[in-house]
C-alpha cells in the first residue's frame, strides 16, 4: 500500500452559504492528494500524460460525509493506492481536520488507462505498474 499526506487550508471561496465547505470541493482536494501521490512515486500528470501518453479519467467516484470542515480549517488529505493497477486504477481518500483522529470525510475514484492518441482504454503501462510496485513499501510523505 502506498499511503501519502497532502495538507490543505480551507480557503473562504471553498465555503458555501452554510459557512460549510462545500461537498463538492471534497472531490478537488481528493484530486489534489491524488496528484500529490503519484508526484512522490515519480509519476507527476506531466509525465504521465506527456512522456507515457496516458490519460486517467475518473469513471466512477463516491464520499461520504461525516462532518463538517469549515473555513481556515487545516485538512489533512490522506491517499491511498491499495492495489496493483490492471486496466483501472482506484484511489481512497480520507479527509481529516488537524488534531482529530475521526475522519471528515472518505472516498475513493476509480480511473480507466486510456491512450491519449487513439482516446481508446488500455492497461496500465509497465513503467507505471513498476513504479507503483516499487513505491508500496515506502513509508508514508506528507507534501
Amino acid at each position: 500500500m502506498i499511503k501519502h499526506v497532502t495538507d490543505i487550508r480551507v480557503r473562504y471561496a471553498d465555503t458555501d452559504q452554510m459557512k460549510f465547505v462545500y461537498y463538492g470541493k471534497f472531490f478537488e482536494y481528493f484530486e489534489q492528494g491524488r496528484s500529490d501521490l503519484l508526484r512522490s512515486i515519480g509519476l507527476p500528470y506531466s509525465h504521465v500524460e506527456g512522456e507515457m501518453g496516458l490519460l486517467l479519467p475518473v469513471i466512477e467516484a463516491h464520499a461520504s460525509f461525516k462532518r463538517s470542515a469549515h473555513y481556515d480549517d487545516l485538512l489533512h488529505i490522506v491517499t491511498y493506492f491499495r492495489d496493483i493497477p490492471v486496466a483501472r486504477a482506484r484511489l481512497d481518500y480520507e479527509v481529516f481536520k488537524d488534531g482529530e483522529n475521526e475522519p471528515l470525510a472518505d472516498g475513493y475514484t476509480i480511473h480507466s488507462f486510456v491512450n491519449a492518441k487513439t482516446g481508446k482504454p488500455t492497461r496500465a503501462p509497465a513503467q507505471f505498474v513498476e513504479l507503483v510496485e516499487r513505491s508500496m513499501n515506502a513509508k508514508p510523505v506528507r507534501s
